[in-house]
């Protein structure tokens, strides 16, 4: 895998937070600030421009910069989040030759970890992090199994997409959503949401 593979990644997960824009702010409009999908489309939009315009010589200078163009494009929680989670994803790429499938999950671990510290988020809590939890485990199970990234990332797409099905019935404690109480109860977590859209791009993308 090379810059131009993991650019493939940001340029498909854009066209699929674009496509689902409207999906995602009507499931941050029951629990949240319906704005979701509208922020997540302006940021990886501003992503995607930056991949217009720049080249970028290793996957962690890119993986690195467009963190800090969603953290400067998006609002709400998800923009210092998902930025942090590329800030970081890049940072423990940083010098890695050949990029592996163990490599991938520990910049995913990273990333998550990144998430994990400006969220103070923990399982159940039905945010992202419900989706991302599964998915890591998942991920870190195919690879152990002898999988490569494609298996992997499979493997890890669907266990998010239980995760974030799982968010439906629980009582939110985090973010806007925990303002609802046991209203936020019955809703799917928009956050969850676009975690499962970006495991699902990488799977197709990072193979």
């Amino acid at each position: 895998m090379d810059v131009g593979t993991f650019e493939s990644w940001l340029r498909d997960a854009a066209g699929v937070l674009h496509d689902n824009a409207a999906y995602l702010t009507e499931l941050d409009s029951a629990i949240g600030d319906a704005d979701h999908g509208a922020n997540m489309d302006r940021g990886f939009q501003a992503v995607v421009a930056l991949l217009d315009e720049s080249s970028f010589e290793s996957v962690d200078e890119l993986m690195k910069k467009a963190g800090m163009t969603l953290v400067s494009k998006v609002g709400g929680a998800s923009g210092p989040l998902y930025g942090t989670f590329f800030l970081r994803f890049g940072t423990a790429l940083a010098g890695v030759s050949p990029i592996t499938a163990a490599a991938v999950g520990e910049a995913f671990r990273a990333g998550v970890g990144g998430i994990l510290q400006r969220g103070k988020a923990e399982l159940g809590d039905k945010t992202m992090y419900d989706a991302w939890a599964p998915g890591l485990d998942a991920y870190d199970a195919a690879v152990a199994g002898g999988s490569e990234v494609g298996g992997a990332l499979t493997a890890a797409a669907e266990a998010a997409a239980k995760g974030r099905d799982a968010t439906v019935p629980l009582v939110a404690k985090k973010g806007r959503a925990s303002y609802l109480g046991e209203r936020s109860a019955g809703h799917q977590d928009p956050g969850a949401t676009s975690t499962t859209l970006l495991l699902e791009s990488a799977a197709r993308t990072l193979a």
